[in-house]
């Protein structure tokens, strides 16, 4: 994804970098990687790619308090120290490539490289936070990687008879896997952050599964479709069992009856888009999310490919110019949560007379900076009265002050002229087409943009009942929105006369050239 000149993602809202480094440390793979790398030392054995020699996994997993009869038992150790060693938690040196080395020797013969503690484990107590996470990131890219290879029956069964992986017979396509498993991961992500989106609660394993095989056109799936549904949803199930131990989701796996009855006709259409289990069935069928710290770390993973993927709080130190302009294209809420992170630390008249100056302009999305700014004074009190008194004449932001200050009580605002009424009538107005606008593919979301949609015919029906002639008047206004305001109007005014009122108006303001 490309960046464009606005982030295309709404923002995520993230743990402080503490909290999260404290996630990471006790996320069960991660503590089991830093535990294999204080006991790596002289006597540990290490094989030709920096493995443990399987003569020592029953002594890591002593260690790791593996249940020893557990078959499983030794693959979760032998994957905490790659882990260990990936991450730079464990330096290892391994052994000499020649014929000792081989399988062909007697584990009594071979020669094993050695491992110790790496410079990085030091981090784990003396570096900051920022540093612990810097770790979780690099054993979440082992674990993606693995996550992203074939069950081990799959590969044993495509071994051809030289003991080569047939990857025809396995029909694996590394990249190809790695793209489908970034893609849901996106997904999930996507869920999280979009306002009215599941951040409160897990997805279900079909609906994730449908969102990467279903084609967004599709009406009914077919029998064929449903079925690389079924097949995407084991997949996905085998995935994430292997990523919840690094603290990346909470899962809860398909119930294994359904395994076994997942070529039934049922199983399919719950599998189906628009065809979800019942309520109180879907858990059977999986259920997913990221954790605080999966939100960090597929956030960091789309920063790195080059996606535009915002965090609130991260304009705290921009100036006023770029808060505006960027939270125009965020949700309400998401923009109330950016702006009071950005006054916090600054002193209230200096960051409203900031403000005002930022939500001047001509341009096409001034209205909404203006609209913005207004959500900004909102929670200003007394000592923001001097700076927006001091725009009461400008012709822009003078009927934003005169609204500011008569929420409040103050005494003696003087009353605006006509010009200045029409003029923050077609603002508002302009304003608010923006916000509905922005939900057609801007990062301000969905809810925001059906909630404008829904509300603009009562907006504009309110404001033009109180003033008569109001279409005689308006077209007469100097704004650069006044024409396509006029538009707008003649289309959604509830009520026809008016409607094409507004229609004739408009194209006198198209005339005059407003």
């Amino acid at each position: 994804m490309s960046a464009d000149s606005h982030p295309t993602l709404p923002p995520v809202r993230l743990l402080p970098d503490a909290e999260l480094a404290r996630e990471a440390l006790a996320a069960p793979l991660f503590a089991r990687a830093v535990r294999l790398a204080r006991w790596a030392g002289p006597d540990t054995r290490v094989d030709t790619g920096g493995e443990l020699v399987a003569g020592q996994l029953p002594e890591a997993v002593a260690l790791l308090g593996l249940d020893p009869a557990d078959e499983d038992s030794a693959a979760h150790a032998s994957q905490a120290w790659r882990v260990a060693v990936d991450t730079g938690l464990v330096d290892v040196t391994e052994p000499e490539e020649d014929g000792s080395a081989s399988g062909e020797a007697s584990e009594g013969d071979r020669e094993f490289g050695t491992a110790e503690p790496g410079e990085d484990l030091a981090l784990v107590t003396g570096g900051t936070p920022g540093d612990v996470l810097d770790l979780w990131l690099a054993a979440l890219d082992t674990v993606l990687a693995d996550a992203a290879v074939p069950a081990l029956d799959d590969l044993v069964d495509a071994l051809d008879a030289g003991g080569e992986i047939d990857f025809d017979q396995l029909d694996w396509n590394p990249r190809r896997e790695a793209d489908f498993l970034d893609g849901v991961l996106a997904n999930l992500y996507l869920l999280a952050v979009a306002e009215g989106g599941t951040a409160d609660g897990p997805v279900p394993l079909p609906v994730l599964a449908a969102s990467m095989v279903v084609p967004d056109d599709m009406g009914d799936p077919t029998d064929a479709v449903l079925e690389q549904v079924s097949d995407a949803m084991m997949r996905l199930d085998d995935q994430f069992r292997q990523l919840e131990p690094i603290g990346l989701v909470e899962f809860r796996p398909v119930d294994e009856a359904l395994m076994a009855e997942a070529e039934d006709e049922e199983f399919l259409a719950a599998a189906g888009p628009g065809a979800a289990p019942e309520e109180e069935d879907v858990s059977r069928y999986g259920l997913v999310r990221l954790t605080p710290l999966g939100l960090y770390g597929i956030r960091a993973r789309m920063l790195e490919a080059g996606v535009e993927a915002p965090a609130v709080g991260e304009l705290a130190g921009k100036g006023a110019d770029v808060l505006l302009d960027v939270v125009s294209h965020y949700s309400e809420a998401a923009a109330q949560a950016e702006i009071e992170q950005w006054l916090a630390d600054r002193p209230v008249p200096e960051a409203v007379t900031e403000l005002l100056a930022a939500a001047r302009g001509a341009d096409p999305g001034a209205p909404l900076r203006r609209l913005r700014c207004q959500q900004a004074l909102a929670p200003t009190g007394a000592e923001a009265e001097q700076a927006v008194r001091a725009v009461l004449d400008d012709a822009e932001l003078g009927g934003l002050a005169r609204v500011w200050l008569a929420e409040r009580g103050v005494a003696d605002v003087p009353a605006p002229d006509e010009e200045m009424v029409f003029w923050l009538t077609v603002d508002t107005i302009a304003a608010q087409l923006a916000t509905g606008g922005a939900s057609g593919g801007g990062a301000g979301g969905a809810e925001d943009g059906e909630s404008a949609e829904a509300e603009l015919p009562l907006l504009i029906e309110s404001l033009t009942a109180h003033h008569a002639g109001f279409f005689e008047q308006a077209w007469r206004v100097e704004h650069p929105a006044t024409a396509y305001v006029l538009e707008a109007m003649g289309r959604l005014h509830p009520d026809k006369k008016a409607a094409k009122e507004a229609r004739k108006a408009a194209f006198k303001a198209r005339s005059r050239g407003v």
